[in-house]
């Protein structure tokens, strides 16, 4: 396969979440937070589009687990880590709590970019300076 090749795929496959997700609502923090406000004026919308993820996820990832190896990689890339520790705990609980503050979470928050609004240009800067290990 070749290089240019192994980078249109993902690339193209960026596109299509990102322009799913603005389709969708979910670059606007008010649909998130409104699901999140179970007590207040939920908003439903979200488990809609969780919905239709799960639709397409489960069933691509089992017939790829069907395969010797994907199409444009040699392997597989799966975490050898499979146990629930503390630092996974902590990283879901503050990805929830960053998530449930503001509305966004990354794939969305990189979406947002494209609205050349100053908000979700901070919130990525703010994530990717998070995700720099020491």
């Amino acid at each position: 396969m070749n290089s240019m090749l192994r980078l249109a795929v993902p690339l193209l496959c960026g596109l299509l979440f990102g322009a799913g997700l603005a389709m969708s609502g979910m670059t606007d923090t008010r649909v998130v937070l409104g699901f999140l406000d179970v007590v207040g004026d939920w908003n439903p919308a979200l488990v809609l589009v969780m919905a239709g993820a799960l639709l397409v996820t489960v069933p691509a990832f089992y017939l790829a687990r069907k395969k010797p190896k994907p199409m444009l990689c040699d392997s597989f890339s799966l975490p050898a880590k499979t146990s629930i520790d503390a630092q996974l705990l902590g990283g879901a609980a503050i990805f929830g709590i960053g998530w449930g503050l503001y509305g966004y979470c990354p794939g969305p928050a990189l979406a947002s970019l494209s609205t050349l609004n100053i908000e979700p240009l901070i919130f990525v800067v703010a994530m990717a300076v998070g995700m720099i290990r020491r």
